[in-house]
């Protein structure tokens, strides 16, 4: 097993004296860190998302609370708000870019034909691009207009994760159809970095991908013989091939680091403590590593992929209804496809400790670390 021992590492700056020299964070990606941008666009947000942790729905895609948010509040500055809401946001600590769905590369289809969101992360970065003009031109010193000051780009923190939808929405075509793809997903989270270096950005957290052969969504849906399943219940061909995915991610932000010699680009390896959480579930105060809170048909992954958490269908005269079970805490996956709360929890607490960073970074040496609940 792994273990999220504190390591102790060292960081390019300090925070120089202050409660926390990260002003803000800045997220880019899909579902995993989505803080109600989807929603915002797209209003259908319902129970039992949200149930734990704000006890109403919260634009998350899981019981409580994503990994962003757990590192906002370990730097402690407020949730982020999404870009894309209009309503009640406060942007003078961030913004977040995340959309459900979103993809790295420009999408070929439409969210209304297989569900893939408009905003990749080209849309994100020119989101971005304009969320900053707009600073730089509107910004009033009091604060009212719930903008940071102009300074606050290179005192922020950029946080990265986004990929999945790449992998998982092409697995139609194979693992090696798949596969012809990534390197075009590394390249252009690479050219990310640098453009927004180039907007004065000078951290960057990227997270990897977690084993989605492990995911209980997937192993319902996935082709694959017994063969292919590990020890542990999770598919051996598909985790190989994140695997591979993360390996050529890493490479590519060495070559980003290079170029951009003054910046902190750092891989930041969740899924090593994903994939832990999967194997040895109890290990970590949980029960359940490849079975679903949320959803339907109970037995070894309680998911169906005809009815999702939440929703209810009629079936040959018969109600299917995919309801949460009473104890999110106790499982790893929240809903088949994202983890729960206390699993999101877990990984934040091995970036806060720096465990999972290449190369090393600690968030310590630019802040008074707050503690999460």
């Amino acid at each position: 097993m792994v273990a999220f021992a504190l390591v102790v590492t060292m960081s390019a700056a300090s925070g120089h004296g202050k409660k926390c020299g990260f002003e803000a964070i800045f997220n880019f990606g899909d579902s995993n860190s989505d803080t109600g941008g989807f929603y915002a666009a797209f209003p259908a947000e319902r129970l039992p998302f949200g149930m734990t942790y704000f006890h109403k729905p919260a634009g998350r895609a899981t019981d409580g609370r994503v990994i962003v948010d757990f590192l906002a509040q370990a730097l402690g500055i407020p949730f982020l708000s999404p870009y894309l809401q209009s309503i009640g946001s406060d942007f003078r600590h961030g913004a977040n870019f995340a959309t459900l769905a979103s993809t790295v590369r420009l999408p070929q289809t439409s969210l209304f034909v297989t569900g893939v969101s408009p905003f990749s992360l080209a849309i994100q970065l020119n989101q971005m691009k304009q969320f900053k003009a707009k600073v730089d031109q509107l910004h009033s010193s009091s604060g009212e207009d719930k903008l940071p000051p102009p300074t606050i780009f290179g005192k922020s923190l950029y946080t990265f994760y986004i990929g999945q939808n790449d992998f998982t929405g092409n697995l139609a075509i194979g693992i090696n159809g798949v596969k012809q793809y990534l390197p075009q997903v590394v390249s252009q989270i690479a050219s990310t970095i640098k453009e927004i270096y180039a907007l004065g950005g000078r951290d960057f957290l990227v997270l990897n991908l977690a084993p989605i052969g492990c995911y209980p969504a997937f192993l319902v849906e996935l082709p694959h013989n017994a063969s292919d399943i590990d020890s542990f219940g999770c598919l051996i061909s598909y985790n190989n091939a994140v695997v591979d995915y993360n390996t050529m991610l890493e490479e590519a932000l060495k070559q980003t680091r290079r170029e951009v010699a003054d910046a902190s680009v750092v891989y930041t390896d969740i899924h090593s403590v994903m994939l832990e959480l999967f194997h040895h579930p109890t290990s970590h105060g949980m029960k359940y590593g490849t079975k679903a809170c949320c959803g339907h048909g109970g037995g070894a992954y309680n998911f169906d992929k005809r009815v999702y958490c939440g929703n209810e269908k009629v079936i040959n005269g018969r109600t299917l209804v995919a309801t949460a079970c009473s104890d999110p805490y106790s499982y790893v996956s929240w809903d088949g496809i994202h983890a729960t709360d206390a699993a999101n929890k877990i990984v934040a607490h091995a970036m806060i400790n720096g465990s999972i960073f290449r190369p090393p970074f600690s968030l310590h040496k630019f802040c008074d670390i707050q503690a999460i609940d």
